[in-house]
């Protein structure tokens, strides 16, 4: 699938304030499951300077800082083409001892995926007791314990629209049977780590309905399973990530993935943010 996407930022002040150094996460990435084919940004006011570099995850951040002059608004307008390939998510060959509960990773392996493997916050018992629950309902059976959780959250949970702010902790999440992408992210992660799988957040977009003509930044959950790599699940869909969603950005932690960081000045001034996403599939 090739995707041309447009998307704009926009930060409405209330007042004049002097910007801050920003961080912004919104190129696409590069790998065997998509390609970046081109990319612009455009921010508004013109920053002094732009730093190009990658982080600890290999996303590509863009560090923008400004001269003192004072503004009432900051807007981001990126453009670009992506191409990806995986039609087929379930085309791998996980290794042997991956494949049922208890996994036993290998001391290198499990060493380098350590952060991936521990709470978010502090252990949450909702987390503990809903993996204890699908790990006896799939048999030990890894790729159906996925499954399931990924369709559980989705039947059970009630999307609600929340633009800003961190992700709710994964008890309220379920508790209440409702939130965010990132809240439903944030509750798929945690109960994967209470089972011992390494996951991590990621940030993008979705396809979604074509004919609906709107679209939105999404988040989702990639798992690492041995032998196959990061694979995406989507528990706000319930659908298994394949060549429909555009990933821009991945972390251990939902705030390492967040599209934009940053402050201004004075800090009594309130923002308000709004966003344009036109995400157009081209024809092959």
């Amino acid at each position: 699938m090739r995707y041309s996407i447009i998307h704009k930022t926009t930060y409405a002040y209330s007042d004049a304030v002097v910007l801050q150094p920003h961080v912004l996460r919104l190129s696409p990435r590069s790998d065997s499951w998509q390609r970046l084919d081109d990319f612009e940004i455009t921010v508004t006011p013109q920053p002094l300077q732009i730093s190009d570099y990658s982080d600890l995850d290999g996303n590509r951040l863009l560090k923008v800082w400004f001269e003192t002059v004072p503004c009432d608004r900051l807007e981001i307008i990126t453009r670009s083409h992506v191409t990806t390939h995986q039609a087929n998510p379930f085309l791998y060959l996980a290794e042997s001892y991956s494949l049922q509960f208890p996994i036993d990773y290998p001391v290198s392996l499990a060493a380098q995926l350590q952060s991936y493997l521990q709470p978010q916050r502090a252990i949450d018992p909702v987390a503990i007791e809903l993996a204890q629950d699908l790990a006896v309902e799939s048999d030990d059976q890894v790729a159906t314990f996925l499954m399931r959780l990924n369709q559980r959250i989705n039947e059970h949970c009630h999307y609600a629209v929340r633009e800003m702010g961190r992700s709710l902790p994964p008890g309220v999440t379920w508790r209440s049977r409702k939130g965010t992408c990132r809240d439903f992210t944030v509750l798929f992660m945690e109960v994967c780590r209470a089972a011992g799988l390494a996951a991590r957040f990621v940030s993008g977009y979705q396809e979604g309905d074509v004919a609906a003509g709107e679209h939105y930044l999404h988040a989702w959950a990639e798992v690492y399973l041995p032998g196959a790599g990061w694979r995406g699940y989507d528990p706000t869909l319930g659908v298994v990530v394949s060549d429909r969603h555009i990933a821009i950005a991945s972390s251990v932690d939902p705030l390492y993935a967040a599209p934009v960081s940053g402050g201004f000045r004075p800090v009594q001034v309130s923002s308000t943010m709004s966003y344009q996403l036109q995400l157009r599939e081209i024809p092959s």
